[in-house]
C-alpha cells in the first residue's frame, strides 16, 4: 500500500503545485501585507492562508464540505460573505490610497495593528472562499488509492498542499520584502494600494456573481 500512496502523493503534488502558483487573492493579500508591514507580517498572513487551507481539508475529509456543496443556500451564504469581505478589503485599500500624508521617501510604513491581525486576515480570506472546500471535496478523492484510508490520505494530501503553499508564499514574501524600500515610497505606495484595492474588489465581484 505504501507505493500506491506514494505515487498518488506525487501526482497530487504536481497538480497542487500548479494551482498554488496560480495568482489569486491569497497572493495579492500576502504581497500587500508584506509591503505594509514587512516580512514578518507577510509570513503571518501566509500562515493564516495555509491554516485556512488545512481547515477546509479537514472539513472535506470528514464530509462537512459535501453538505456545503449540496446546499445551495449554505454555499451562497459563505460565498456572499467572502465577497463582502473582499469588497471591504478593497474599499479600505482605496480609501487608504486617498490619504496623502507627508513623509520621507525612505520612511518605513507603519506596521499593522498586530501579527494576530495579519494572521486573522489571511485565515478569514481563505475560509470565506467556499470554492476551496469544494475543490478539496472534488479533487482529493480522485487521488486516494483503493484500500487506503480516505481520511488520513486526504489529510496527507492537504499537508502536501499546505507545505507547497507555505513555500510559495514565502518566496512571494521574500521578493516583496526585497522590493519594499522602493514600493513604500509615497507615490508608489499609493499606486500599489490602488492596484490591490481594485484587485480585491474584482475578486469580490467575481466571487459574488459566479454560480
Amino acid at each position: 500500500m505504501i507505493y500506491p500512496v506514494l505515487a498518488a502523493c506525487l501526482a497530487f503534488a504536481a497538480v497542487a503545485a500548479l494551482l498554488t502558483i496560480t495568482p489569486g487573492v491569497d497572493t495579492m493579500l500576502v504581497v500587500r501585507n508584506t509591503v505594509a508591514g514587512g516580512r514578518r507580517t507577510g509570513l503571518l498572513s501566509s500562515s493564516g492562508v495555509v491554516t485556512g487551507v488545512l481547515c477546509w481539508a479537514l472539513m472535506s475529509a470528514i464530509g462537512l464540505t459535501a453538505v456545503l456543496a449540496a446546499s445551495r443556500v449554505a454555499f451562497d451564504a459563505v460565498r456572499l460573505a467572502g465577497a463582502c469581505y473582499l469588497l471591504w478589503l478593497g474599499a479600505r485599500a482605496l480609501w487608504t490610497a486617498r490619504r496623502r500624508t507627508p513623509s520621507a521617501p525612505d520612511e518605513a510604513p507603519p506596521s499593522p495593528a498586530s501579527g494576530r491581525t495579519a494572521f486573522r486576515t489571511g485565515l478569514t480570506t481563505n475560509l470565506l472562499n467556499p470554492k476551496v472546500g469544494v475543490f478539496y471535496m472534488s479533487l482529493l478523492p480522485q487521488f486516494v488509492p483503493d484500500g487506503a484510508s480516505v481520511f488520513w490520505t486526504s489529510m496527507l494530501f492537504a499537508a502536501i498542499h499546505a507545505a507547497e503553499g507555505l513555500l510559495w508564499l514565502a518566496v512571494i514574501v521574500i521578493a516583496a520584502g526585497a522590493a519594499r524600500r522602493a514600493l513604500t515610497r509615497p507615490a508608489v505606495k499609493r499606486r500599489l494600494q490602488q492596484v490591490t484595492g481594485l484587485a480585491f474588489i474584482g475578486f469580490g465581484v467575481r466571487l459574488a456573481v459566479e454560480r
